[in-house]
């Protein structure tokens, strides 16, 4: 049962998901500058590996009792651990800029509805469709200043397959980890996501990594407040409503992200950027659930 504390935070548990998964893109940016990108996760993942072991052991926490479970949990782990994360450090990686990035990953929310409405039976109002429109609106508002070049044809592949990774991912933990301890079920996870950017970073990199003060800060943040931070609070999320009403806050996170960048990097903030922001929030506000 959630203490009493964790009850009272809970309605403010998606504005801090946001916040927390928009920053992935800025501590990316620090360190894969100093590692290529599947070495950079394997080290990211190993790391939230351990560090949840040795959680699990100091509290007692229960482990999957089944290979059933476990199996879930390896599914779960490579979907939205190892192809989403692996697939858009990998086209940041091959030169495709953040705008576009962004841009795709922020259909999630229409690809879930469809895949909801076809294999979920979850029922979407017109409202709520209208909302899912509206939001993927804003994100383009948010990043047309950034659409330009011509993104080579793997990189545009890559992100798709990110897409498609973290959009089945969030629906196959919903419907079969429900019940996972957060702390075992997400060292299972990291596991696996650390032994696929293993076999990746092998064999199609060096894995040479430059141990900057960049690159610990980088790791530092990603490890404990998106892997941990951001990862607990999308699953705690996904226990509490439907698939649709949690998927539609990821349209938030290209304005939240470009706010950060202005923020951290000094990145231009356009009125584009702005108008794209209340526009998606908007749509957010109208794709709740009825």
């Amino acid at each position: 049962m959630p203490s009493p504390v964790l009850k009272k935070l809970q309605p403010y548990f998606p504005a801090l998901f946001v916040l927390l998964w928009s920053s992935g893109f800025i501590g990316s940016k620090f360190g894969l500058g100093y590692a290529e990108p599947f070495t950079f996760l394997f080290i990211r993942m190993l790391v939230v590996a351990v560090l949840l072991t040795l959680v699990a052991w100091m509290t007692g926490a229960p482990w999957p009792k089944s290979r059933r479970a476990v199996w879930h949990l390896v599914v779960s782990g490579l979907l939205v651990h190892g192809i989403y994360l692996g697939g858009v450090l990998s086209a940041v990686a091959h030169g495709l800029g953040a705008g576009l990035v962004a841009l795709i990953v922020g259909l999630q929310p229409l690809l879930t509805a469809v895949i909801t409405t076809l294999w979920m039976r979850e029922t979407l109002v017109a409202r709520q469709w209208i909302g899912l429109v509206l939001g993927l609106a804003g994100v383009a508002l948010v990043v047309s200043q950034k659409l330009t070049g011509h993104p080579d044809l793997p990189a545009l592949a890559l992100v798709t397959l990110a897409l498609f990774g973290i959009t089945l991912g969030t629906l196959y933990q919903k419907r079969f980890c429900g019940g996972m301890d957060l702390r075992t079920g997400t060292a299972v996870q990291a596991y696996t996501c650390a032994g696929l950017m293993l076999v990746l970073a092998v064999g199609f990199e060096t894995m040479v990594v430059q141990w900057t003060p960049q690159l610990i800060f980088a790791l530092l943040w990603l490890i404990f407040v998106l892997s941990i931070g951001a990862f607990f609070l999308l699953s705690i999320l996904l226990r509490q409503g439907q698939s649709l009403q949690v998927t539609r806050l990821f349209y938030l996170t290209p304005p939240v992200t470009a706010v950060m960048a202005w923020l951290a990097f000094g990145e231009g903030l356009p009125p584009t950027v702005v108008a794209g922001f209340l526009v998606a929030a908007l749509g957010v506000w109208m794709a709740r659930q009825a």
